[in-house]
């Protein structure tokens, strides 16, 4: 009695462990986000510059080595001129 008891014991911790492996949930992929794009402003020399479609990453690497004074990125916007043409 005591061995078939055993027996089932161990048959039923086999098959929940089968069970428990073949249902574990596999790692879904997952693409990372994409970063927003921005509209980057580069102060140099007395002059703003703007580059449209960066994001804030590209925009400070691309602002750090132009040397730029001061820099400033806008997410989601466009490139704007305050209405001096250009």
């Amino acid at each position: 009695m005591r061995s078939m008891r055993g027996r089932r014991a161990r048959i039923g911790l086999l098959a929940f462990s089968l069970l428990a492996a073949v249902a574990a949930p596999s790692p879904v992929a997952t693409a990372p986000p994409e970063p927003l794009l921005g509209a980057c402003y580069c102060r140099a020399p007395g002059r703003l510059e703007c580059v449209s479609g960066l994001s804030r990453a590209q925009c400070d690497k691309q602002c750090t080595e132009a040397f730029c004074d001061d820099w400033f990125w806008l997410e989601r916007l466009p490139c704007w001129n305050w209405g001096y043409g250009g």
